[in-house]
């Protein structure tokens, strides 16, 4: 365990984000973290309160004081635009330059998969998007809009510079974690001129790996790919709007998006931690959601602190819970959020 303390921003949400943002911190401190958590009210309440979505200097902010965010689901009903959620979150993505978003698919028990027969074995793999550019730049517009002969255009970016660090990443985390292959994904049959980028750089990169075997796929071919033999698969490298949809198929192999962790990362900088499911206000305040993705994504950001011992401990908790059915009814168990956060928080404790 490290001994300096590492600083952590903590950005609860909304909805479901606030119940089980508060799972994963009693679990991070039941493993002994040298950790300072400072939260923030950042969401809906307060946009709603005094229209602040972001400070003026809220970035720049959580940059230099900070080791790592913590993040959970915004998005509110109230504000229909949902402006919070997205000036803070891609707001944080964008401007923060997390161009990987990383996000491992990890199946823990064969009850959770809906592939027959399909095993632990069979699903572990990891998928990295880039999250920096793509149709998430919002450049576009419209022409003759509210008549009948409107367009719409919605551009998707590609730069050489954020294709091939995202390319790059993929490689440096396969041989960093043991991993054997990498996959880039794109639609390269159809949209000829971001893919020939992709392609080209996917080549040039890989040349410099040459112990990590090279693979391709369309992304239409990837998703029956990811349903008939997931085993197959190893690291995903793709772009934002791939990655954003091959995710969510991806998260309903290991059980759901209540069982699915992200990192969004730039080396050797502030990076950013959040569950991939959404705030989900129908459920909220009714003591059912699923904490094991937030708690997931703790563990995720412990490893990233260098804290791979109280990251262990996390993984080790949420198997157990998963084994012996103390989960949500999602998943099988009987339990209440809380009451999941703290089994898995007592486990955690162990062995310190």
């Amino acid at each position: 365990m490290t001994n300096a303390k590492k600083k952590i921003a903590v950005i609860p949400g909304d909805g479901i984000g606030r119940e089980v943002i508060a799972q994963a911190l009693q679990v991070i401190k039941a493993t002994g973290a040298v950790v300072e958590f400072t939260e923030f009210d950042w969401g809906a309440d307060r946009y709603l309160a005094d229209r602040t979505t972001v400070p003026t200097d809220g970035f720049a902010m959580l940059a230099r004081d900070f080791d790592a965010i913590f993040v959970g689901a915004l998005g509110d009903p109230r504000v229909p635009s949902n402006i919070h959620a997205k000036e803070i979150l891609l707001g944080m993505r964008f401007k923060m330059d997390l161009y990987a978003n990383v996000r491992p698919v990890r199946l823990l028990e064969e009850s959770l998969c809906p592939l027959k027969h399909a095993g632990p074995k069979d699903v572990d793999f990891v998928v990295i998007r880039e999250n920096t550019e793509g149709v998430y730049m919002d450049m576009g517009g419209f022409f003759k809009k509210h008549t009948a002969d409107e367009v719409a255009t919605q551009e998707d970016i590609n730069t050489r510079k954020g294709v091939e660090r995202v390319i790059r990443f993929a490689f440096d985390y396969a041989r960093a974690n043991g991993r054997q292959r990498v996959l880039m994904s794109d639609k390269s049959n159809v949209m000829s001129y971001a893919g020939n980028l992709w392609q080209r750089v996917f080549k040039l990169v890989a040349a410099g790996y040459p112990e990590i075997e090279v693979q391709h796929m369309y992304v239409d071919a990837l998703c029956l790919q990811m349903v008939r033999d997931p085993k197959s698969l190893d690291v995903i490298v793709t772009n934002n709007m791939f990655g954003d949809i091959l995710t969510d198929l991806a998260a309903a192999l290991q059980g759901g998006l209540g069982m699915a962790a992200s990192a969004n990362i730039h080396p050797g900088h502030t990076s950013m931690f959040e569950p991939v499911h959404g705030s989900a206000p129908p459920i909220a305040g009714k003591n059912i959601a699923n904490p094991i993705g937030a708690i997931l994504t703790a563990a995720l950001m412990l490893n990233h602190l260098e804290m791979s011992a109280e990251a262990a401990r996390i993984d080790a908790a949420v198997l157990a819970a998963v084994r012996e059915k103390k989960t949500t009814s999602d998943i099988g168990g009987k339990l209440g959020t809380r009451e999941c956060g703290a089994w898995i928080a007592e486990r955690a404790s162990q062995g310190q």
